[in-house]
């Protein structure tokens, strides 16, 4: 089969996938930490921005720039009366979308789609059940509003491309002596475009990683807006800044907050994830007619006020140092912690923000 739908079912199969079943995998407990695992300001901040784009939905200008103008916030379409909607699609534990929730300015109408069910049962504890759903499909559309992807395209399903002379060969999945192989296979002609074009250059033998599905999901996100933005955080580069990774590709897994073993050893016992080249998507938004820009995480935070909370934080740490309550010092110090991590500069500080304007 091809290696895209193995990784389909090794990883959101209800039964036996690593994340259609089986326990919450984004927490200390568990096998990895996103950034709203890391700290609740990751949410906190998240929310300025909403409330911007909310506040003035007749421009689509970047995180750092004033707003002006717009309507009070109303918008003419909507899944719930005309009102905002907010969509964070792989919701996981709810650890992004209460704190960002809680700091919202305006009211939304909030969903979360998310294919465990043990992700979902934490979700029941924020929202309405009818508000989780397991597809962006599920949510009526078109509607205005903010949609919100936090390390979700990193796990959507792949095809391996392998360079051989001046085209490309794929790797499927097959069975060999009770075990699961890499078989070679002839590039399907939808694999050798991608490849082609956000793929090149790359050596002999060098491995892609192409990325359909990512595509198609930010097609159909930008397809279900009438006016908003989608917001996705992951890790990645463009295709250029991608091409000293070819060697090799980016195909890894993790369990356990440590690297795994190779993708077809265990399947549904791992994740698999790879690098997310941002180029594929950037020409999605272009070809949608939306606008779209691409930050690091660690500037876009700060543009959005991350950076001076820190710095209070600081602030707050000294003066219980000098004359106040040991514990209190100790949380203050977790809470700054916490808060440089999402932006050190050589950790989650440099994902990619991708901001696609409708």
């Amino acid at each position: 089969m091809p290696f895209e739908e193995f990784q389909a079912i090794a990883l959101y199969d209800p039964e036996d996938g690593f994340f259609g079943s089986g326990k919450l995998r984004s927490t200390k407990e568990g096998d990895f930490l996103t950034s709203p695992e890391v700290s609740p300001l990751f949410g906190e901040t998240l929310a300025k921005f909403v409330d911007r784009i909310f506040s003035s939905p007749s421009e689509g200008r970047g995180p750092g720039e004033e707003r002006t103008g717009g309507d009070g916030g109303r918008c003419g379409a909507g899944a719930a009366g005309g009102g905002h909607i907010l969509v964070e699609v792989g919701a996981g534990s709810g650890s992004l979308l209460r704190p960002l929730l809680a700091s919202l300015e305006h009211p939304v109408d909030a969903w979360a789609v998310e294919a465990s069910v043990a992700a979902r049962a934490a979700l029941g504890e924020i929202l309405p059940g009818q508000d989780i759903v397991s597809s962006l499909d599920e949510i009526p559309a078109p509607f205005s509003g903010v949609i919100i992807a936090n390390e979700l395209l990193d796990n959507l399903p792949v095809s391996i491309a392998v360079r051989k002379g001046e085209t490309w060969e794929e790797r499927w999945v097959g069975v060999e002596d009770g075990r699961l192989v890499p078989v070679p296979h002839p590039a399907r002609p939808e694999v050798t475009a991608w490849a082609n074009r956000f793929g090149l250059p790359c050596p002999e033998g060098g491995r892609v990683e192409v990325q359909l599905a990512a595509s198609e999901w930010l097609r159909r996100a930008l397809d279900a807006l009438v006016w908003g933005a989608v917001v996705v955080v992951d890790y990645g580069e463009t295709a250029e800044k991608l091409e000293h990774r070819r060697a090799e590709g980016t195909l890894r897994t993790y369990r356990a907050h440590h690297l795994g073993p190779d993708p077809l050893a265990e399947p549904g016992e791992t994740d698999i994830t790879a690098d997310v080249n941002f180029s594929a998507l950037l020409a999605v938004a272009e070809a949608a007619g939306a606008s779209a820009e691409m930050h690091r995480q660690d500037e876009f935070l700060a543009s959005l006020g991350l950076a001076d909370r820190v710095r209070g934080l600081r602030e707050q740490e000294l003066a219980l140092a000098r004359d106040g309550d040991p514990m209190e010092r100790l949380k203050v110090r977790s809470d700054r912690t916490n808060a440089e991590t999402l932006m050190h500069p050589r950790g989650l500080g440099d994902f990619r923000v991708l901001i696609a304007h409708k």
